[in-house]
């Protein structure tokens, strides 16, 4: 029988790999701007939900395969990724009392840091991004948040994942 800390990691892996195809996922040109970080969220619910289990290690992996299937730099998502998720694991405690519009609110501020730092990445290799690429999937990750959350949470009381 497995352990508490051991239930559910396929569960995680699974939402995982959802993100991940929902982030390549073809969308048609004008909704492909507006395409919300899937990775992200995902990755700030379970660091909130179970910061125990889910860490910098795991957000610097995720990270890595956004790099691979984003075709980026080896290692620019990979360091935003890391950084986001110690963020969220030094203030989960706070981060969970907020009512879902903060957090929603809080979400798209660590998406702007992640595309800030994509940004001065790719300014230093010679690309720059527009402004527009960095601010619009802020706002459809914000509009997102609360659905994915509600599913997840669903997904962890169902699975009494802690």
């Amino acid at each position: 029988m497995k352990s508490a800390t051991q239930r559910g990691g396929g569960v995680i892996l699974l939402s995982f790999v959802v993100a991940l195809a929902l982030t390549i996922m073809p969308l048609p040109g004008t909704l492909e701007a507006l395409r919300p970080e899937w990775v992200i969220m995902v990755l700030v619910y379970w660091v909130m939900a179970l910061p125990q289990r889910i860490g910098v290690g795991i957000a610097w992996i995720l990270g890595l395969l956004l790099d691979v299937v984003r075709d980026a730099l080896l290692g620019q998502y990979a360091i935003a990724l890391a950084l986001i998720a110690f963020i969220v694991i030094n203030l989960h405690q706070r981060m969970r009392v907020f009512p879902i519009w903060q957090q929603a609110l809080a979400l798209a501020l660590l998406v702007i840091l992640q595309y800030i730092l994509v940004f001065w990445i790719k300014g230093m290799t010679g690309e720059l991004p527009s402004f527009w690429k960095m601010l619009l999937p802020a706002v459809s990750t914000l509009v997102f948040w609360t659905p994915v959350y509600l599913v997840l949470r669903q997904i962890r009381r169902r699975y009494q994942l802690s």
